[in-house]
């Protein structure tokens, strides 16, 4: 018994089957979590090595090329960047997409080990670190105060990050821009040298005073007691009363040769918000947690926090990843609504049968439903990819459920019972509709096999639709011919009111169908004027390919941009916090409509902030956060808005580097794309003016809207030259007279103060009016072994040098990238652009220049696609040359493949679009979808054929009665796609092109396929003919031969 014949005979059974999947589906989709991507695997791993005291060109030779030689062979290696600065190696390693990355990591770790051995002994083990999609922060917060701005750090720590760190899921939570309470002992040089006394002795004795000992347990009578000594300090005051020293039998206390302050720690980060000085907290998520319901507690949590603040302490909202993901997610879902009504409206006015147009309808919500099932089970999340997947499925999955229901329906017409009608009919179109399905899986399945970027984007879009398209076709092959045999009958009269309403319909359907068997009959009749006219299109559709630019992925509005901006390295705190203060009042006057936070940072970040480390900073370097209104309630678009920023900068000559980044950041598929030009070669000298002078002349390219070098400039220091000879005079030696420098400058952390369970740091250096100049650092006293006192000009000089900058290297050679930010044109045109003035450049010779950046990853993506769409092709023909066992026939239909792809190129070029990834998917989407349509046709041409029709009567009656099913499954397309194209909700950029690629695409080959195909199967059929009567006439006259000859041949 067939699956339909049993699911006729069962409706009980067949009906609750597909309630049991409704209701997984459901409940799985209730317990899916939300994000805007697929769970990426990343593909970089970090090995970070500390050297210290040793210079950028030290780390590079010493550290640097050996870990790289070693690493350069673990498998899979992309790429392998480093950056060489002093005191650190940080080498970074590109994997292809698509390997465990902690087998990776376990290789990375052997291949160290082999190297260890090798590198100097004061190098640290090297350090190995993954980056995950974790990193990135899902909420920023701004924080605003005023009289408490000295404790921010403690009262945040207190009260906000440790509630926060206690929510489900979340990972980190780190405080940026407020620094750490600290005492600070500021000591006077000319009183320390009256008594005889140095940092080191008072660093000493404030350790050893600040103690508690325990003194063990002693008995007295029956009790056991623990003794101990209390001596640590419960008040900062009383650090002035320890006694450094004695002086003619007189006490030297504290007070007497420094002075202690209760403070904040020297040259720490600060960040203001809308102008207010504050701090910035930043929440990270634990590995595979659910974005959108931890910004959603975070966001829960914040009034009970804000209760427990001091009320000049303010928090507020920088950044929350879960907008952008909800906004995005809710833009696609209302577009799958609209889908889904667009679809059943066709549906009942091609079919004009409200149980016919019911039966659809329930088929539709099944199969998108059930898919959540699927990924429930594979742990993926409701994201952009998984919601587009419904809303491309929406207009497919109708197929093969209105083909079988057409042919029920024609057989009910013909006076069969419902029950009769259901099984014979779907038995009829059975093997077409598997057939029609496996093509589309054809279509889908190879975009799981995809590796790379696009293989991350598209895998799961490829296991969803073939997922959708198998439960559809069961749908249409057992709940379609159930509710048929149950809902469907003859229908006697219609009403008059429907009759009146449907009436005027009926006749435009039906007017069409013979202006199309009219329009047909004259095709078939003239076919090379057809063929001459289809491939004049396609010629006309290639010029248009030439007005046609290339990028890699669309750009996405998220209401976030992100500026870094840098002074002349050197440059004081002060300066760079002045410069950020008038540029927020001028953008937050200028743009009020459009911006709603603006966050900046300024300053050298903590060491143990792991946050900030990560990021770019220092005393010259400002680090701009600003929040957009979104994308509906402004007039300017964010690109608009970055644009008039970098206007903005360029009136401000004091800044040495400007950087405007759309989207709050350089990562991700659709941020703003760059031209990245990476210039290899040993003499930096010669690749900085190789740099200087591409950057000059890629301004003048159309569309560059800013250049960045990656390198900085060399950095100014002081350096301290002792003179070896003298140091051993004075029986000292570098690392001791090194050590004395630091203390005094930077300070020696003496010991801890503890209050309320947390540790503040007790620092003894000189006070800071001492250490402002250079005088005051060559007089700084050094005390050798013997305690003898000697002056650092004594013992060397100091002077102003220039260090080489960080040595960037990339695949074992240095390198400098040049980065052009693209605005307004497309990637494509700036690189040909940029190719063009490389070639024209005097370039030195062990030079060289090549593309990288978004359009490395553009070229990779159009190479994947291109033979994935190869691919497709090839197994599409397999599919259909195994259904009608004929060569012939899928070649017909594959013919009508390239007007498609004319359709594309026409639809992106009248509307504007660029071809990128996604407009190339929409381009293989149609693959499927064309071939469908001309499978239904060549299949009823050969059934007429069969019945006896001659060859053109076949085609034209063929064609009249096939029009409606093409028409409207290419229209459910066509409008499930519609919302898509046309939205403008968040996230609605990167679908947009692949919508309009289709739509055109399948717009234009569907006019092309209802006239090529049956006109090229009347050339084939002719020939077929003609082929067959020489072969009929051949054999006649040997008949007649035979016949004439008879007796002689016998008698032989």
């Amino acid at each position: 018994m067939s699956l339909y014949e049993g699911a006729v005979k069962k409706p009980i059974m067949t009906s609750l089957c597909f309630l049991a999947v409704v209701i997984f589906g459901l409940f799985s989709l209730s317990k899916l979590p939300v994000d805007l991507y697929p769970d990426i695997d990343t593909n970089t791993i970090m090995v970070m090595t500390t050297y210290q005291g040793a210079s950028a060109s030290d780390i590079e030779n010493n550290v640097t090329r050996p870990l790289e030689n070693v690493l350069n062979s673990v498998s899979n290696l992309k790429h392998i960047t480093s950056k060489s600065s002093e005191n650190i190696s940080v080498i970074t390693l590109e994997f292809e997409y698509g390997y465990d990355i902690d087998v990776l990591t376990n290789d990375v770790r052997d291949k160290l080990d082999m190297v260890s051995s090798a590198l100097p002994e004061e190098v640290e083990t090297p350090i190995i670190f993954k980056f995950s999609t974790d990193m990135i922060p899902i909420v920023l917060l701004s924080v605003q105060a005023e009289e408490s701005q000295s404790a921010l750090y403690k009262i945040l720590d207190d009260n906000v990050v440790n509630p926060l760190a206690r929510i489900p899921g979340v990972g980190t939570v780190s405080i940026s821009g407020a620094p750490k309470r600290e005492i600070q002992v500021y000591c006077d040089p000319n009183k320390l040298e009256a008594y005889n006394l140095s940092i080191e002795t008072i660093s000493s004795i404030i350790g050893a005073e600040n103690k508690n000992i325990p003194g063990g347990n002693f008995d007295i009578g029956n009790e056991t007691y623990a003794l101990r000594v209390e001596g640590e300090f419960n008040d900062t005051k009383q650090l002035e009363n320890i006694v450094v020293g004695t002086r003619n039998e007189a006490n030297i206390f504290l007070r007497d040769v420094a002075k202690v302050v209760d403070t904040v720690e020297e040259r720490a980060q600060e960040t203001y918000n809308n102008g207010q000085k504050g701090a910035m907290i930043i929440v990270q998520k634990q590995s595979g947690a659910n974005s959108v319901n931890i910004s959603k507690e975070v966001l829960k949590a914040l009034p009970k926090l804000q209760k427990s603040l001091p009320s000049d302490v303010k928090l507020g909202i920088i950044v929350n990843t879960s907008d952008n993901i909800l906004n995005t997610i809710d833009s696609l879902t209302e577009t799958v609504a609209y889908a889904l009504l667009f679809v059943v409206v066709v549906v009942f006015l091609f079919l004009g049968r409200w149980r016919a147009t019911l039966i659809i309808s329930i088929t539709i919500p099944l199969s998108l439903i059930a898919s959540f099932i699927y990924l429930a089970i594979t742990n993926n999340t409701i994201n952009i990819i998984s919601l587009s997947s419904l809303s491309i499925a929406i207009g497919m999955v109708v197929d093969d459920a209105i083909v079988v229901l057409e042919n029920v329906t024609t057989h009910i017409e013909r006076g069969s019972a419902p029950k009769q009608a259901a099984v014979h009919g779907t038995n009829e179109v059975a093997i077409s509709v598997i057939a029609s399905t496996l093509t589309m899986i054809a279509v889908f399945f190879p975009l799981t096999m995809i590796t790379g970027m696009t293989g991350v984007m598209f895998r799961q879009l490829g296991w969803m639709m073939c997922t959708i398209m198998f439960i559809s076709t069961v749908a249409a092959l057992s709940l379609t011919p159930m509710l048929c045999s149950q809902l469907l009958k003859l229908e006697k009269k219609q009403t008059k009111s429907f009759q009146k309403f449907y009436a005027p319909i009926e006749r435009i359907l039906n007017g069409f169908d013979n202006w199309y068997a009219h329009v047909l009959n004259k095709a078939v009749r003239h076919r090379m004027l057809v063929l001459i006219s289809c491939i004049g299109l396609f010629l006309l559709s290639l010029l248009c390919a030439n007005g046609i630019s290339t990028e890699f992925f669309p750009t996405q509005d998220n209401a976030r941009i992100s500026v870094a901006l840098e002074l002349p390295i050197g440059s004081r705190k002060e300066l760079a916090q002045n410069l950020a203060d008038r540029l927020t009042k001028q953008w937050r006057s200028k743009y009020k409509d459009e911006i709603l936070v603006c966050n900046y940072t300024v300053g050298q970040a903590d060491t143990d902030n792991a946050w900030a480390v990560m990021q770019n900073n220092g005393s010259h370097i400002i680090s701009f956060n600003i929040r957009l209104s979104d994308p509906g309630d402004r007039k300017k678009t964010l690109e608009q808005v970055c644009d008039e920023m970098r206007q903005d900068l360029k009136s401000y000559p004091e800044l040495s580097k400007a950087q405007v980044i759309l989207g709050g950041s350089n990562t991700g598929l659709t941020g703003q794309s760059t031209a990245d030009f990476e210039i290899y070669g040993y003499d930096m000298s010669v690749t900085d003016s190789v740099a200087a002078n591409l950057k000059r002349q890629l301004y003048q390219i159309k569309g560059v809207s800013e250049v960045n070098i990656s390198r900085s400039d060399y950095q100014p220091e002081y350096q301290v030259d002792f003179d070896r000879e003298k140091l051993a005079m004075h029986g000292l030696n570098l690392s001791t007279a090194g050590t004395y420098l630091r203390n005094r400058v930077n300070g020696a952390i003496a010991s801890q103060y503890r209050e309320d369970g947390d540790e503040y740091d007790i620092k003894v250096r000189y006070a800071p009016e001492f250490r402002t100049s250079l005088e005051s650092l060559e007089n700084i006293i050094i005390y050798n072994s013997k305690g003898e006192a000697v002056r650092v000009k004594e013992l060397g000089k100091v002077v102003e040098r220039f260090t080489p900058p960080t040595i960037e290297r990339k695949d074992r050679e240095r390198i400098i990238t040049v980065s052009a930010v693209i605005s307004g044109e497309a990637l494509g045109d700036v690189v040909a652009a940029g190719n063009d003035v490389i070639d024209n450049m005097d370039i030195p010779a062990g030079v060289t220049v090549q593309v990288a950046g978004s359009f490395e990853d553009q070229q990779e993506s159009f190479q994947d696609l291109g033979v994935l769409g190869v691919l497709i092709v090839i197994l599409v023909f397999i599919v259909m040359a195994a259904q009608f066992e004929s060569l012939t026939y899928p070649f017909i239909i594959m013919f009508s493949l390239p007007f498609a792809f004319s359709g594309v190129l026409i639809a992106l070029f009248t509307s504007q679009n660029t071809l990128n990834v996604m407009s190339m998917l929409g381009g293989i989407m149609l693959i499927g979808i064309v071939v469908k349509n001309g499978i239904v046709l060549i299949d009823y041409i050969s059934l007429c054929r069969e019945r006896g029709q001659a060859v053109i009567n076949s085609v034209v009656t063929a064609g009249r009665s096939r029009l409606r099913p093409v028409i409207m499954t290419t229209a459910t397309t066509v409008l499930g796609m519609v919302p898509m194209a046309i939205s403008t909700g968040q996230g609605s950029e990167m679908w947009r092109p692949m919508a309009i690629a289709v739509i055109g695409g399948l717009s234009i080959s569907t006019i092309l396929t209802l006239i090529l195909i049956p006109v090229l199967y009347c050339v084939f059929a002719g020939t077929g003919i003609k082929r067959q009567r020489k072969v009929m006439k051949r054999r006649r006259a040997l008949s007649d031969y035979f016949q004439e000859h008879k007796s002689e041949i016998v008698k032989k």
